[in-house]
């Protein structure tokens, strides 16, 4: 039996999972339109949450077979640590038959995040990592013709991504949170179907239904300013259960003021391919720094 504190339910292992497949479903319908959509991919880590919304949208659509699922993991080359969950991600995707793509920093970018961290500092890996897989994410699901990126960011994520950007005064960078409901030329639109599903839930669906998925932490992950805010967060609802929906709640309520003030840039297209506002992209910049470093 589970208690559910922020709503009181008690929940047998049948009606949790039942629970959380209903939210994140609700959620996906919302976020997309699914007619016309042929090739759909999802950002898959090899983790709890990835693995979660994987394994749920695969039975989501089940009924849809025009509809293409692909999983795309990015390797970033982190010794005792991403091996294994690219271990677990090729476990689940052959278990649910879906096709599954592995882009490595190595072979995208010349570089592996461990040469990078042993050149820059540990202090800075999570905006090095961050921006770079993202561009390979956006690469790799652009050139297998995918028209929607899913990634499996739970409650707690869009919680403590609210509170960063609002306690450093970061609005425009509000504005443009996921999901994505505006196309840019060149950007893959995503969608957050586990958005309102914390992070506990995540963790007990997967092991209730026997998902391969390693929980093990980046090494660099440490000297994060998020886990700051995760702290922060979780103590608050600790004290007063729910006040993880309430800040998205809240969020989505004044987004589309958010929206309207700060419309999309005007994108160009950087010498790698990959669109910009300016004249050359954030993670072509970076590799230029880390370039002259190594």
């Amino acid at each position: 039996m589970t208690f559910i504190r922020y709503n009181g339910s008690h929940l047998c292992d049948e009606h949790f999972l039942q629970y959380v497949e209903r939210r994140a479903k609700k959620e996906f319908r919302q976020q997309i339109d699914l007619d016309g959509l042929r090739i759909l991919a999802l950002a898959l880590s090899g983790g709890k949450d990835s693995s979660v919304a994987l394994s749920i949208l695969v039975e989501a659509l089940s009924h849809r077979p025009e509809l293409k699922i692909i999983a795309i993991t990015v390797d970033e080359g982190i010794q005792g640590y991403r091996p294994k969950t690219v271990e677990k991600a090729i476990e689940l995707t052959d278990r649910l038959g879906v096709e599954h793509h592995v882009i490595s920093f190595k072979e995208a970018l010349g570089k592996d995040m461990d040469k990078i961290v042993r050149a820059t500092s540990e202090k800075g890996a999570c905006t090095y990592c961050g921006v770079l897989r993202r561009r390979c994410m956006n690469s790799l699901a652009r050139e297998l013709g995918a028209e929607v990126l899913a990634t499996g960011l739970n409650l707690d994520d869009t919680a403590q991504s609210i509170l960063m950007n609002f306690t450093r005064g970061d609005v425009e960078r509000l504005a443009r949170l996921g999901p994505h409901l505006r196309v840019q030329p060149g950007l893959i639109p995503r969608i957050q179907p586990l958005r309102l599903i914390p992070e506990n839930e995540t963790y007990l669906y997967a092991i209730l239904k026997g998902l391969p998925f390693s929980d093990d932490e980046c090494p660099y992950a440490d000297s994060a300013l998020r886990n700051e805010y995760r702290e922060i967060v979780n103590k608050l609802e600790d004290k007063h259960p729910g006040t993880k929906h309430s800040i998205v709640a809240s969020y989505d309520s004044i987004r589309p003021s958010l929206m309207e003030a700060y419309p999309p840039a005007e994108l160009g297209k950087c010498s790698c391919g990959e669109p910009t506002s300016n004249e050359k992209c954030m993670s072509c910049t970076l590799i230029e720094e880390i370039r002259k470093m190594v």
